[in-house]
């Protein structure tokens, strides 16, 4: 069964096409000529035979220096088969569109980077009739992106880059700059890659603070992700008022940060935090707890106190 992080890992260059030949100038290094136009393909490469051949997510662009076939495959673990499937879709796409294919691999394992990017050399050694070599994206090349700043001046990247890191230990620095930067796009747009992230986040803990810090954001709670933790927490059968229970999640949110970046947590930090009624001033912690570096950084430059 196709997997959501899957499908979102390759969708997202449906949503922002420039996407990826911008990571190819900025994280590959390919000097891939700026896009005219794009297209998005028919993924399927069936032919009348009864052999489903079918692509993640196929992409015709155009660029002055003629037509490419983007072919976006999204890869959570090493597959023979599917290596082998490789050079058929590209031969099969030059016959048929006769323009160049250019295979991208995108995962979160960097075992499974390491595995796509080898070159899939056929024929006689020394002299290969055919030789393919994937361009892979992974959390080995796609750069963290938490600055809030950087997040804002390239959100769909930032997207990307909680995608790939979704599996890893640096999710969480990622997801406050980028829940930030969602704010300076249209509201639709930033549902749609809300929903890619999720996909992608494999801890609990780190899923559980992205939809903390999405469903702070209005616009979040028409979409169906934000709809769910909001049934997740009435199934949960919460006695607490409103105002009570936001309060609740936020002092959770903020000690579930640190402890899932492995920062000790002191009774007294703790203490504090749970005693803390006053729903902005947890806001303020739990974005500390993204980068603090011990947990008493939380209630830093507040009246000149440390702790």
């Amino acid at each position: 069964m196709v997997s959501s992080s899957h499908e979102a890992l390759h969708r997202v260059f449906q949503k922002d096409p420039a996407l990826l030949t911008r990571a190819f100038q900025r994280v590959l290094h390919v000097p891939f000529p700026d896009p005219l136009d794009f297209a998005v393909l028919n993924a399927d490469l069936t032919e009348i035979e009864p052999v489903e051949r079918r692509v993640d997510t196929l992409m015709r662009v155009e660029t002055e220096e003629g037509a490419y076939l983007l072919v976006v495959e999204a890869q959570g673990k090493k597959d023979e088969g599917k290596r082998s499937s490789w050079p058929y879709y590209l031969s099969y796409l030059y016959a048929k569109y006769r323009c160049e294919p250019v295979l991208i691999v995108i995962t979160q394992s960097s075992a499974t980077a390491r595995w796509a990017a080898r070159p899939i050399r056929l024929g006689v050694p020394g002299w290969h009739s055919l030789t393919v070599r994937p361009l892979v994206l992974g959390p080995h090349n796609v750069p963290v992106i938490e600055d809030e700043k950087e997040a804002e001046r390239d959100v769909p990247l930032a997207v990307l880059s909680a995608m790939t890191h979704g599996r890893g230990p640096q999710a969480a620095a990622i997801l406050e700059p980028l829940a930030t930067a969602l704010r300076t796009i249209d509201a639709e747009s930033a549902a749609v890659f809300v929903q890619f992230v999720d996909s992608c986040l494999a801890d609990s803990q780190a899923k559980e603070i992205w939809r903390d810090l999405m469903t702070a954001i209005n616009y979040f709670f028409r979409h169906p992700v934000a709809e769910q933790v909001r049934e997740e927490g009435r199934e949960e059968g919460r006695e607490e008022g409103r105002e009570e229970g936001r309060v609740e999640e936020s002092a959770g949110m903020t000690l579930s940060i640190l402890e899932w970046r492995g920062i000790p947590v002191p009774d007294a930090v703790r203490e504090r935090v749970l005693a803390c009624t006053d729903h902005d001033q947890l806001k303020v912690w739990a974005q500390r707890a993204v980068h603090a570096a011990h947990a008493e950084d939380l209630f830093a430059y507040e009246g000149g106190e440390s702790a």
